[in-house]
Parts: structure tokens; sequence; C-alpha cells
């Protein structure tokens, strides 16, 4: 949902200026108020009124989506609970063995791999009564197995930033390992969405850098998380007038872009 902003005189008057640009009536009108605005003194200094306005029918569906998307992170938290309590109740033997035992070494089956991993994801996604296609790939040579989903709702299950996406892969990866003796790396992704991610970050690094080298002050960006800060790291490693570093603990760290000295 994308809120215009509309002016007048008064709110009224921005009410009107919004509904003959959309083309509605007041009651198929939503908004939401940004400045009631002022006469000031004898007509000095008055302000216009603000609003910020969208069809009631794109507010409505928005609402509706933003439910979808609380209902399953819900979910999503639910079975992080429930993999990690399974998790925990590996003996403390087998989590030693496995802690000195190398990622790569010993057999990975990779039939078993895709049975674990598909029949997880299902699960998950019964519970999120979503209809989602599941495609798996296994790479024997570098041990990843790459997942690709498909469905009418990707929307929600790539979440704010992709952050139901990287929950998702998180508890795939930890169900496929639990019991495994050789490490598989699950990557999952929908709609290519990590490539483009990767290339809005790569450009919005890149236009982040030629702002700090204009204006000669550091930028601090939003908290990421830490594959988009690598991501960032990785933009401008090479970038002869900018340099970057992160601060902050998780899940606030961020990365700081600063003029090379």
């Amino acid at each position: 949902m994308e809120l215009r902003e509309f002016s007048g005189k008064t709110v009224e008057e921005a009410i009107t200026e919004a509904t003959v640009t959309l083309g509605v009536t007041s009651n198929d009108l939503y908004y939401e108020i940004e400045d009631k605005g002022s006469n000031g003194l004898f007509g000095i200094g008055s302000k216009d009124a603000v609003i910020k306005a969208c069809l009631k029918s794109e507010y409505e569906a928005s609402r509706e989506e933003i439910k979808e998307s609380a209902a399953v992170n819900e979910t999503v938290e639910e079975k992080t609970e429930e993999v990690k309590a399974e998790t925990e109740q590996t003996s403390i033997e087998e989590k030693k063995e496995k802690k000195e035992r190398k990622h790569d070494d010993g057999p990975v089956d990779p039939d078993e791999a895709i049975k674990t991993a598909e029949a997880f994801l299902k699960d998950v996604f019964d519970k999120m009564n979503l209809e989602v296609k599941i495609n798996s790939k296994f790479d024997a040579a570098e041990n990843y197995l790459n997942i690709d989903l498909e469905g009418p709702e990707m929307g929600i299950i790539i979440g704010k930033r992709g952050q139901t996406l990287d929950s998702l892969q998180y508890l795939a990866n930890l169900a496929v390992n639990r019991k495994s003796e050789g490490y598989v790396r699950v990557k999952i992704d929908t709609e290519d969405y990590r490539r483009r991610r990767k290339e809005t970050l790569e450009n919005f690094a890149y236009n982040t850098a030629h702002k700090v080298r204009k204006t000669g002050r550091p930028v601090v960006l939003e908290a990421m998380n830490p594959y988009e800060r690598r991501v960032i790291h990785a933009a401008l490693a090479n970038n002869d007038h900018v340099q970057t570093h992160s601060e902050g603990q998780e899940p606030y760290r961020h990365v700081v872009v600063t003029l090379k000295r």
C-alpha cells in the first residue's frame, strides 16, 4: 500500500483534492492527517493542511496482508521453538562429537536431506495454510541443497526484507543437519528474491558511497542481518574513496560508511 500526499488550505480541502485525483468519493478514501495546517496571523505564516491517502480497498487489502504476515511469523516462531527443543535433546556426547567434526566430514545422503527438508517445509506451509510447490536440487560437489519455492503468495513467504525467508532457511538447516553426520548447506529462495535483493543492496551501497564522498560525512545505515552487511562490505571493499565497518550488537548491528583518510 502506497499513501500519496495531498494538501489544501484545510483538511477538508486536502480530502477533496485526494478524492478528485483518485477518482473516488470520500467514503472510498482512506487517509491519515499529517498536518492540520494553520491560518497564521492575518495570513502571515499560514500552513496548508497535509494528508496522506489511498483507496480504502487498498488499505483494507494491506491490513489483511499484515494479518497474514503476522500469522506466518507466529507459525515460524512456534516452529523455531519446536526445532530448538528437539535439537537440545541431543546428548552432550553427540554435541561434542559434532562440534569437533569438520563440516565437510562424514557421508551425506542427498535423498535423505531432500526428504527431511521438504517434509519440514511442507509441515510449516500446511500450518500457514499456504499452497507452495517445493523444488529441490542437491549439489553434491558443494554439499548444497538448493530449494526454490513457487506459489501464489510468495510475498508472505519472503516477509519484510526477506526476514521470513531467512528464518525458514535457518530452520531448514537445523532440521536437515540435526542428525546428519555430514553438513548440508540449505539455501531457500523464491522468485529469484535473493539475487534481486543482493543487487538492490549493492546499488544502495554505491549510492551511499557517492553521498559520503560528496558530503564528507559518514553515513550510518539501518540495522541489517549478517548476510546483508557482508553484501555492503563486499560492494565497497575496493572503493578508493570510502571504507566500511560494522557497529552495534545484534539484532541492531549496522554498517557505517566513512571517507578514507
